[in-house]
């Protein structure tokens, strides 16, 4: 695949993307006073150029009652092991994010739980499954910074 030189115009149309993923493209092209067509056909090539995938929602977990967030580092008994651990990881619903990683954990989890029973509840799953030696929490006082922005700003004044 060639490489895919992105322009002033395009970081402008991921820049309201990350804003609003659902914002019409109607509306980008009256801001950059382009036609509606061409934010189209640029948004349909940076998909095919693997850039952008795919459009994602954002929840406010706190109104939906889950404002509890906890990071847990997994202990493995054996690293051979790992892909088994993900897919029982993968089936705990309140996982919502989980890395393997280097350092003092084998994997790295992001949980969303309604409260610290809940929290706990959770983490004795993660603890109960085969393979899983110990388990290491830390609770999230305050999401502080969560800016997707700053990073692809970054990465075009790289470019």
């Amino acid at each position: 695949m060639a490489k895919f030189k992105l322009d002033e115009i395009d970081h402008q149309i991921l820049d309201m993307l990350i804003d609003n993923t659902r914002v019409p493209f109607t509306d980008i092209a009256k801001k950059l006073v382009i036609s509606a067509g061409t934010v189209h056909v640029r948004v349909k090539k940076m998909e095919e150029a693997g850039i952008i995938k795919g459009s994602s929602l954002t929840l406010d977990y706190k109104k939906l009652g889950y404002s509890f967030i906890a990071y847990v580092g997994v202990f493995l008994k054996n690293t051979s092991q790992t892909k088994f651990v993900l897919e029982r990881i993968n089936e705990i619903p309140f996982v919502t994010v989980a890395h393997i990683t280097t350092g003092k954990f084998n994997v790295f989890c992001k949980i969303r739980a309604r409260n610290t029973e809940h929290a706990k509840d959770v983490i004795f799953m993660l603890d109960d499954i085969e393979g899983v030696y110990r388990t290491e929490t830390m609770i999230s006082m305050e999401e502080s910074i969560n800016d997707k922005k700053r990073l692809m700003h970054s990465i075009f004044n790289e470019m």
